[in-house]
């Protein structure tokens, strides 16, 4: 009796370039993980509930993204850049942490809005050119979250940003966009 072939992995119908955005999508859902552990070990620090429960209620959203994306993108086509991601990540959920509430969600909407638009060249590409069921829904379902924590954070960081927070997140938009670049080739 001859044994059924395994079912096909979704990346199987991913094209080399959806392969490459969905290697920096995981990177960077894997430094949005760790950037809200780097804010929960300082909001712990800082006995900071309001932080607290602002970091977990974002970094549970993450942590889903990046299951989400492992469904479509086995270990093998992942960035290898992983440990870089993750102390990046941290560090940059850290470091405005130590300086209170406001330069986190000012970095936090900075990020956001890094990746809002970088979601959406995705679902454009996937509109013009197609894709395999179920990767649009997922896309647009990640912007969704992810413009709610852009919207959520610049709501609670007010409407007057210092300049050196803005320059901080000015660095954090310029640094994803490198990332970004990097986690697709390598």
């Amino acid at each position: 009796m001859k044994k059924p072939a395994p079912p096909e992995h979704p990346s199987n119908k991913l094209s080399r370039h959806m392969v490459q955005e969905l290697r920096s999508d995981h990177a960077g859902e894997t430094g949005a993980v760790y950037i809200y552990q780097g804010i929960t070990v300082v909001a712990r620090w800082r006995q900071d509930a309001e932080l607290l429960a602002f970091a977990r209620a974002h970094g549970d959203t993450e942590a889903e993204h990046l299951k989400l994306v492992e469904e479509w993108l086995p270990p093998a086509l992942r960035s290898r850049l992983l440990l870089p991601w993750r102390m990046a990540g941290w560090l940059t959920g850290a470091l405005p942490a130590l300086f209170g509430r406001r330069a986190v969600y000012g970095t936090i909407a900075a990020v956001e809005t890094f990746v809002d638009v970088h979601y959406q060249q995705q679902i454009d590409h996937l509109q013009v050119h197609g894709g395999p069921d179920g990767l649009l829904p997922l896309l647009l379902r990640c912007q969704a979250d992810e413009q709610h924590h852009r919207d959520e954070a610049t709501a609670l960081a007010g409407p007057h940003t210092p300049w050196l927070l803005r320059l901080w997140c000015a660095v954090v938009g310029s640094g994803s966009a490198a990332a970004v670049v990097l986690a697709r080739r390598i």
